[in-house]
């Protein structure tokens, strides 16, 4: 039996969410807003019965099992700690947090809770042209890894009225919300971590036809990064919105070997080949093309198609998990999806990054390990989360 889903959130997400996850069967019981008005707004839009602006309400609720985090990234840790606490499952949005610790937090609670679900949602994982490219390098078909560039542009970034994705320190911008996602995919797709980084981070759109006045927009909307991975691969990244917004949305991530590459434009798999001492082909091969259609509108949502497709995908893999026929809930059909402990080396990367561009040179990349003392009192505030 499915759980029912608490939301947390109010955000233009929230108009594709609640569509997947009913279409996947799953019932949505109640939605948490910051502030009530938002909350009723949503609830009558998406015609969920219950909603609140008390965090306690949504995770106290009795027919909540699964909650999806979608809300302001200071929340998160707050949320996931005492969810997973009262024996709820979490999926949380990206970035996990702002800072290392809040990541920390959520994983320690994860571990102590291992029977729960604690996912963050990277759905590039779930998109079917990397799941086949995954296959394919795992096949070494291109030989040894040598190159990983990766392109995205962006045609529209900032919400109509002001929220947290308009201000850097909250945790917006181009670095986090779609940076985050390709660092992710890089760790997914090669299972390796990165050793070292250089980047930039650049807010060039400081204000906008209803984003003006006293609030100007502070989130980078340019960042420009180079990862060192172990074995002397280099993965070059760059994400900008200088394009005219009906242009929409291209992503391009090229892997190249000592013997082809692999390309993903968009939802599509390409395959390049070369081979000794024969004359290279003249083209591509088309190795896998998207023709799957979503049935749901996505012209209010920010996310783009492809972020959308991984995330039905990895919501239909929620909905197998919880399905099982044991006793107890297999987690089979969600292992390719993305833990906290991955939320945690993405956290570390972008910290990096950032670090990166402010003093300009290369930083390397350092998971801070918790101290005991620290883990204790975590453990003890998702415990009294239980009273």
């Amino acid at each position: 039996m499915l759980p029912g889903v608490g939301l947390f959130g109010t955000g233009q997400i929230m108009n594709v969410l609640v569509p997947l996850l009913r279409e996947k069967g799953f019932e949505i019981k109640a939605i948490w807003g910051r502030t009530l008005k938002e909350a009723q707004e949503m609830a009558q839009s998406q015609k969920i019965t219950f909603y609140t602006n008390k965090i306690d309400d949504v995770l106290l609720h009795k027919d909540v099992g699964l909650v999806f985090i979608a809300c302001q990234p200071f929340l998160h840790a707050e949320i996931s700690v005492k969810a997973l606490g009262i024996g709820k499952h979490v999926v949380c949005d990206k970035p996990m947090g702002l800072h290392q610790i809040d990541a920390m937090k959520m994983v320690r609670a994860s571990q102590y809770y291992p029977t729960l679900i604690s996912l963050v949602s990277y759905s590039l994982r779930f998109l079917p042209a990397f799941t086949h490219m995954k296959r394919y390098l795992d096949e070494e078909i291109i030989g040894p890894i040598e190159l990983v560039d990766v392109r995205v542009q962006i045609g529209k970034l900032f919400p109509e009225k002001f929220d947290w994705m308009c201000d850097g320190f909250m945790g917006g911008g181009v670095l986090n919300l779609v940076g985050s996602h390709i660092i992710d995919l890089v760790h997914y797709l090669l299972r390796l971590q990165a050793v070292r980084v250089h980047g930039i981070v650049r807010s060039y759109t400081l204000i906008t036809p209803n984003i003006n006045g006293i609030r100007h927009i502070s989130a980078p909307d340019y960042c420009n990064f180079q990862m060192e991975l172990p074995n002397g691969i280099l993965v070059t990244v760059s994400i900008f919105t200088h394009t005219v917004p009906a242009k929409g949305f291209t992503q391009e991530v090229i892997i190249c070997g000592s013997e082809g590459h692999l390309a993903v434009r968009g939802g599509d798999l390409f395959l390049f080949k070369t081979k000794s001492g024969l004359p290279p082909q003249l083209k591509e091969e088309a190795l896998y093309v998207d023709v799957q259609d979503l049935h749901i509108s996505t012209s209010e949502s920010l996310l783009p198609r492809p972020y959308i497709k991984g995330y039905c995908k990895m919501i239909g893999a929620l909905k197998e998990a919880f399905g099982a026929e044991e006793a107890s809930w297999v987690k089979e059909p969600v292992l390719a999806a993305a833990t906290f402990e991955d939320g945690l080396y993405v956290q570390a990367v972008l910290e990096a990054i950032h670090n990166s561009s402010n003093l300009r040179s290369w930083q390397r990349v350092k998971i801070k390990s918790d101290t005991p003392s620290n883990h204790d009192q975590i453990m003890r505030f998702a415990r009294m989360s239980t009273m």
